[in-house]
């Protein structure tokens, strides 16, 4: 703060030793305290990666992590098995509807997979490693791509609800990051060989796939009107609440990286009705099958995943 105000000098009240910089705010951690919670997640990532395996959920090149209202994706798989969340004491639970924080192993196109069903986020009061701890655990289980998938809102107007849109890259908005100390994130996390076996694939399968740069925001609250023009002017042609941590911890862990996002709703100021979690959900329902259709058509190409 500044010592003067209007000409007057301020005088500077004690502050409590930890204490946020706004009322209600955590403290902020110390410089020191941050390589014994990295050492924690280390050994949290560790056993998560054990209490997979010891489920059998080994040897499947790809992981997919499911956004909100995708669930039913899992309808789509064969040789179904479900881990309950329960059965898995390292794994952050899901408190948001339309996250039922499964693990489901099976195939889809004949490709082994491990299908996350919902994530746990950070307007959920959880820690960025917290919401990036399943996909360091993917890699350490042997997992060599993932598929991230989210519910946005559409900020492009020519894009309908339920439109599938391919990330190219992400604007971090989130004030937070999930990197570990000596990780590197400017690099954008996504990959361009498999994005190109997907685009071929969903010609193939006669699925809609744009493509566009997502901006992840902190949420839990909908964006204004005026956010909205703000983020078109970023570049930005879709808006939401996840996957950019997801997306670049995954990257760094060495798991190849591909980001789907389905427009649920046009964001604010571009529609003319008011936003509904419900309603998002509804339309995510409704596109699980395109998108079930979309990664079977590409599974051939991504069956020897390098």
């Amino acid at each position: 703060m500044h010592a003067r105000i209007l000409g007057r000098r301020a005088r500077r009240l004690p502050r409590p030793a930890g204490a946020g910089l706004i009322r209600g705010m955590p403290p902020v951690s110390s410089r020191s305290s941050r390589p014994a919670q990295e050492s924690r997640e280390q050994r949290a990532i560790e056993a998560l990666a054990q209490e997979l395996a010891d489920h059998g959920a080994g040897g499947r090149p790809l992981a997919i992590v499911l956004g909100s209202g995708l669930g039913e994706l899992v309808e789509a798989l064969g040789e179904r098995r479900t881990i309950p969340a329960r059965s898995l004491a390292n794994l952050p639970a899901a408190r948001v509807a339309g996250h039922a924080g499964a693990i489901e192993l099976g195939t889809l196109g004949g490709l082994p997979v491990l299908v996350q069903s919902g994530r746990v986020h950070l307007y959920e009061g959880r820690s960025p490693h917290e919401t990036t701890r399943a996909v360091r655990a993917y890699a350490r289980l042997g997992v060599r791509a993932v598929v991230l998938t989210n519910a946005a809102g559409g900020l492009v107007p020519e894009w309908p609800p339920g439109t599938l849109v391919r990330l190219d890259d992400h604007l971090n908005l989130q004030g937070r990051s999930a990197l570990l100390r000596g990780e590197d994130g400017r690099a954008s996390p996504y990959d361009a060989e498999l994005g190109a076996q997907l685009d071929a694939a969903a010609r193939v399968a006669r699925v809609r796939l744009e493509h566009g740069v997502y901006a992840g925001m902190l949420g839990p609250s909908y964006e204004t009107p005026a956010e909205v023009r703000a983020l078109r002017r970023l570049g930005a042609h879709l808006v939401g609440m996840s996957t950019v941590a997801e997306a670049s911890a995954a990257h760094l862990a060495g798991l190849r990286v591909v980001a789907l996002s389905c427009v649920a709703n046009p964001a604010a100021g571009l529609g003319p009705e008011a936003l509904r979690h419900e309603d998002v959900l509804g339309v995510m329902r409704r596109s699980a099958g395109a998108l079930a259709r979309l990664l079977a058509a590409v599974a051939p190409a991504w069956r020897a995943l390098p």
